[in-house]
């Protein structure tokens, strides 16, 4: 069955099951309750595919979920609805303290998904990338389903293309996206008639990413690529029939489909785009923007309170960065040190894209030989750093993809060359950290290789968790022997003070009435990124509010009780366990962390 097409009926059978399973007197509630996680854990499965394919399950490899319908957002609002009345069940006194932690997470992930949801002008709980999407917005120049899919289809993520099943799981796969690429033309419209349409920028960012799967020969084209690189193993017939199969995709569906996408783009939707650039000139705008703090930040700050940290933070910033420019030995201010970096050739020396990635697996060999004095836990997983795919490459940040669970697919460290010739290597150790090792690699990696958390807090998930554990990474440099190049120290100092700039211009933009060239000049003034990389950056920051909020808030909490902990524990606190006290319980809401954190303090940081 396919989920697009999932009714009421599965998930009402999935939570019989769930009442059958209720506590009785004299029930063990510690079982019932993982019965409780593993039901949600298979819900999760269930409405969310490709994070399930992801993970290296298999069983929805063939799925897409149509996540904007109609049908599908009744079952979530009725399935959430549905787990967080059977969690109510149970209490701290019948459970251990690991599983009582992890039933608030569910709690936690449940109302704040119902409360998307519930939003119905502007705004849903998505079950892609984990994070809230739009319902009547689906398609954008970033973070969108379409680019996805195209990433998916090259056959080198988390597709998989090993045997004649998979090859026709993709095939399925794509009948589901080309439903959903329907539905979203349908919503799109209906958004036209609400005044609910994207900044008129991002849709002609979006229209020419269509290009190539229109105009590109069936042989050359990216979701021809698993045909060119088919096992050896595979039969003749099933060889002849595969690429029948694909080569007809391509040339009767998937092709007439993107040109009506783009068409559609080009003559109806972009000429009623708007000219503004923020969520609070939508109906329902300021309201939806609030929300997506919360499930952002996993707190109740407002926007004015994240404005003000934001700038508080960029006035801190600068000042360490003008003790790193004298240390340097620059002279000049701090702007005319940021056009320095942003074109100084020695920062820019090499000529092919191979040596970017030699140079990202140079640094990866001086981390390891330090690692083990902060952190006595590694995963079992790899990864590899690899470029960027050229059809996305051009409004890409570098990113992680994480590997499987048994860790038989590495995890990809994905970094964008656009042109080598520019490419500007003065924050690559920062880089690293946070996209590769200590930072997501590693915090990923370890939570779903923990077999002592219930499944469903195996993935990506908390967002302020997983971005502010990655920009706390960055910060541990020195304690890694990096950073003792002082423009690689500054680096560090400028990818800071690009997420404080993100409290400022992201508030700024869906808050503050912001235009996106308001926000384009802030971040010039303030840092030393490219004014192409920020000019992608705050159109970033247009297509997915509350994202980048993340970062900061996280990394600055985390900071804080690190902090804390070695205030209160003195020569008792253990670097070690302190990251395991972090790291071993899934990704938490910040209020949980704390509340884990002040318990290990009191408890005199033992280890556990």
């Amino acid at each position: 069955m396919k989920l697009h097409s999932i009714t009421l009926l599965l998930f009402l059978t999935l939570f019989t099951a769930c009442k059958e399973q209720k506590p009785t007197p004299g029930r063990d509630d510690s079982a019932s309750l993982d019965s409780l996680f593993q039901d949600y854990y298979q819900f999760k499965q269930r409405i969310n595919p490709i994070e399930s394919s992801k993970g290296g399950e298999t069983k929805y490899n063939d799925r897409i979920a149509n996540y904007i319908s109609d049908p599908y957002q009744k079952n979530l609002i009725a399935t959430y609805g549905q787990f967080l009345e059977a969690s109510k069940k149970y209490d701290s006194t019948s459970v251990s303290p690991e599983q009582w932690m992890s039933l608030k997470v569910l709690q936690w992930d449940s109302n704040i998904k119902l409360e998307g949801l519930n939003n119905k002008m502007v705004t849903i709980a998505s079950p892609i990338y984990d994070m809230p999407s739009f319902e009547l917005m689906p398609l954008a120049q970033i973070s969108s389903l379409q680019l996805y899919v195209a990433q998916l289809a090259a056959g080198k993520s988390v597709q998989p293309f090993h045997t004649v099943k998979d090859y026709d799981n993709w095939l399925e796969r794509v009948d589901d996206y080309l439903v959903f690429l329907d539905t979203s033309m349908v919503k799109m419209k209906e958004g036209m008639s609400k005044g609910v349409v994207l900044p008129k920028v991002l849709t002609e960012k979006m229209i020419p990413q269509l290009d190539p799967f229109i105009t590109d020969a069936v042989e050359d084209h990216l979701f021809f690529t698993p045909i060119t690189t088919m096992p050896e193993e595979f039969s003749k017939e099933d060889r002849d029939r595969l690429t029948l199969a694909y080569s007809g995709m391509i040339s009767d569906k998937l092709k007439p489909k993107y040109k009506t996408l783009q068409q559609f783009l080009i003559q109806e939707y972009l000429p009623g785009c708007r000219e503004s650039s923020g969520l609070g000139a939508l109906p329902n705008g300021p309201e939806t923007y609030n929300y997506l703090i919360k499930y952002h930040t996993t707190t109740n700050m407002t926007v004015d309170e994240i404005h003000e940290l934001g700038k508080s933070e960029v006035t801190r910033i600068l000042i360490e960065m003008e003790k790193a420019k004298n240390k340097i030995g620059f002279k000049g201010d701090i702007k005319v040190f940021f056009e320095h970096i942003r074109t100084s050739k020695d920062q820019m020396p090499f000529t092919e894209p191979s040596q970017v990635i030699d140079n990202f697996n140079s640094i990866k060999d001086r981390i390891v030989l330090k690692l083990k004095e902060v952190f006595d836990i590694s995963p079992k997983a790899d990864f590899e750093v690899r470029r960027t795919e050229a059809f996305r490459e051009a409004s890409a940040s570098a990113e992680y993809v994480p590997g499987t669970k048994d860790a038989s697919r590495a995890g990809i460290f994905y970094v964008p060359i656009p042109d080598v010739a520019t490419y500007n290597k003065y924050a690559n150790e920062a880089l690293f950290l946070h996209e590769a090792i200590p930072g997501h690699h590693y915090q990923l990696s370890l939570q779903q290789e923990n077999k002592n958390l219930p499944e469903f807090l195996h993935p990506e998930s908390m967002g302020v968790f997983v971005e502010g554990w990655a920009l706390y990474a960055e910060s541990l440099g020195k304690e890694l022997g990096l950073y003792e190049d002082p423009i690689q120290y500054f680096g560090m100092l400028s990818m800071e003070m690009h997420r404080a700039i993100r409290l400022v211009v992201d508030t700024g933009i869906h808050g503050k009435g912001w235009t996106r060239e308001k926000a384009i000049q802030y971040s010039l003034d303030n840092e030393a990124e490219s004014e192409d990389a920020i000019i992608s950056e705050i159109e970033r920051y247009m297509a997915t509010p509350g994202q980048a909020l993340s970062y900061k808030i996280g990394q600055l909490k985390i900071r804080e009780l690190r902090t804390r902990a070695e205030s209160a524990l003195g020569e008792g606190f253990n670097i070690q366990e302190f990251h395991n006290q972090v790291l071993n319980s899934g990704s938490l809401p910040l209020v949980l962390l704390e509340e884990k954190i002040e318990a290990w303090i009191k408890n005199g940081g033992k280890k556990s």
